[in-house]
């Protein structure tokens, strides 16, 4: 499913810039985070409110090893918001929140360095 995080690997396949723009990304704050117990990999369900038109989705996130529950919420962050939902565990996984591997592989969220509206789109 993932493709490798090594920063040191080679780049992805050139591709069009029309391909780039099918992919919607946008900016959400965080309004839920839920231990997610059941999950194979330790993980969060995380509640994201961005806005209209999208609204409020659900996503799971591998994010336990840098952020506790009680810091997520009001936080913004970057997440893909037009692939189909997945069913992970018992949730549907609406949205595919956004971070880059740290130097164990393990996920640091994408965010903002100041806020945005909700619903932002990244260009």
């Amino acid at each position: 499913m993932h493709v490798t995080h090594d920063a040191q690997a080679p780049a992805a396949e050139t591709i069009a810039f029309d391909d780039f723009l099918k992919v919607d990304i946008r900016i959400g704050t965080v309004v839920a985070a839920d231990p997610f117990p059941e999950a194979r990999k330790p993980a969060f369900k995380l509640t994201i409110d961005f806005g209209e038109p999208i609204g409020v989705k659900r996503s799971s996130a591998q994010i336990t090893e840098h952020y506790a529950l009680e810091d997520l919420v009001g936080r913004q962050v970057a997440a893909v918001v037009n692939f189909p939902p997945r069913q992970i565990g018992p949730i549907r996984s609406e949205v595919l929140t956004l971070g880059f591997p740290d130097a164990d592989g393990k996920v640091v969220l994408i965010g903002p360095s100041e806020p945005v509206p909700n619903g932002g789109r990244l260009f």
